[in-house]
């Protein structure tokens, strides 16, 4: 990602230092890490917005950014902490918020002029700072603002965030520490948002959280009324919900547990989308227990096969971790059958690295980094052309797919199975049909090993 400040819609044009006049003082905004992280740039802006601050697009036009971080892994972190020194040199006055945010130490370490420092999920705590080094106008224009608040994403698709942190205590993950143990929304706010999205012209709705199925757990499935009838917080309950919508509904970061079974003749019947995020992150059973994952024990090669039975269209996708601490050769090997046995449709592969504060950082066998380098490549290949292969039996098939954006007159496209930014496009010759937010039917003509080539079915 390129961390210049993220443009929103209805963002107040002006400049910083030009002398125009400007109705409001401005804020820039740079967004990064996970959908997560996006939704809480969105309730930010939002929120700014609603006080009347102007959102723009250039370093130059602020008078002040707001940097969103992230703190997962390492390469993140240096990402986080190259944007923050970026917007210092650009623009000097600088609020830092995020995952990075709970380690304030090491950001003042490399930053000590940043402005103000928050953890993640803290958007009353940024208003403050924001308003404490850049005072709130006097006279906000809240009827500008439209209903379901601003966003980061194209208008015809949302992230819905329905809970925060997590409860799993995965030896290479700090989540609970950055984000705190898991907190479900109540049923009946997590559908009026996503009632109000879909009247605002959405039509995708990306569930996210960090632990979807566990949704609601923490709450003991409290019931809660929407359109009139009594539905528990719960992961079924949300899906049903919000099945009744009409519009493509998917579900991210999933665990295998046996309830989520449970889901599958909706995807069946049509109500969701046919498609699953689970983060398996490897196969071995001895790895499992060394990354303390939850549902490991679960036959889940037997899980994706009755999946499949009962919903031949299912995508599956999912994320691994090569070169953990004590991960053998055989390991490896097995994860490598474990992968052509599965034939998981959508993946991604990250090679093993220390996150400060960590559990996984006092295991023994680290893995040299040769190695991992090694069974990152032959993980990729592999995967790959299992990607190819399943893409090939879309050849000669009539599907819907939704038109994100044209780009140099091809319509780039999604299928039911395709998540944005992560998985794979259709290519479509643009025509008067191809726009923006649109579902068309097209037949497709070519696959490679990521991607479909498609025309307008006749």
């Amino acid at each position: 990602m390129n961390p210049a400040p993220a443009s929103a819609p209805g963002g107040t044009a002006a400049t910083r230092r030009g002398g125009a006049a400007r109705a409001a003082p401005a804020v820039g905004f740079v967004s990064l890490g996970c959908p997560k992280a996006l939704v809480d740039s969105e309730r930010i802006i939002t929120e700014l917005k609603l006080r009347g601050y102007g959102i723009v697009p250039e370093y130059r036009d602020a008078d002040l950014v707001v940097v969103n971080t992230c703190g997962f892994i390492e390469a993140a972190v240096d990402e986080s902490l190259s944007a923050i020194g970026e917007a210092l040199s650009q623009n000097g006055r600088v609020v830092v918020t995020g995952c990075l945010g709970t380690h304030p130490d090491r950001i003042r370490a490399r930053h000590p002029k940043v402005l103000a420092i928050t953890g993640p999920n803290a958007t009353a705590a940024v208003l403050a700072a924001v308003n404490a080094h850049l005072p709130q106008p006097h006279d906000p224009h809240v009827d500008l603002l439209p209903p379901q608040g601003i966003r980061l994403t194209p208008r015809h698709y949302a992230y819905l965030k329905i809970s925060e942190g997590c409860n799993n205590k995965c030896s290479f993950c700090i989540i609970p520490t950055l984000r705190g143990l898991l907190a479900s929304r109540p049923i009946d706010e997590v559908m009026r948002e996503a009632e109000m999205l879909v009247r605002s012209g959405v039509r995708e709705l990306l569930v996210i959280s960090q632990d979807t199925s566990a949704y609601g757990s923490d709450l003991k499935y409290r019931p809660a009324e929407w359109r009139g009838e009594q539905r528990a917080t719960r992961f079924i309950e949300l899906a049903r919900a919000l099945g009744e919508l009409g519009v493509w509904v998917r579900f991210h970061y999933v665990y295998p547990y046996p309830h989520v079974d449970a889901i599958i003749p909706l995807m069946a019947a049509g109500k969701v989308l046919p498609y699953l995020d689970i983060p398996f992150q490897h196969a071995s059973p001895a790895v499992l227990k060394r990354m303390r994952r939850p549902a490991h024990a679960e036959d889940t090669l037997a899980r994706i096969n009755r999946w499949r039975e009962a919903c031949p269209e299912l995508t599956l996708r999912s994320t691994f971790i090569v070169g953990f601490p004590g991960e053998s050769a055989a390991d490896f090997e097995l994860l490598l059958d474990w992968l052509d046995a599965a034939q998981l449709d959508r993946v991604g592969c990250f090679r093993y690295s220390a996150v400060e504060g960590a559990a996984a950082n006092a295991l023994d066998g680290a893995v040299p980094e040769e190695i991992k380098e090694e069974r990152y490549a032959r993980f990729m290949e592999r995967a790959a052309a299992i990607s190819a292969r399943r893409l090939q039996r879309h050849v000669g098939q009539r599907l819907q797919v939704l038109i994100d954006r044209v780009e140099d007159g091809i319509a780039i496209a999604r299928t039911a199975g395709d998540a944005p930014e992560i998985d794979g496009v259709v290519r479509i010759a643009a025509s008067a049909l191809t726009r923006p937010g649109e579902f068309i039917e097209v037949e497709i003509v070519g696959a490679d090993r990521y991607d479909l080539q498609g025309r307008l079915a006749a």
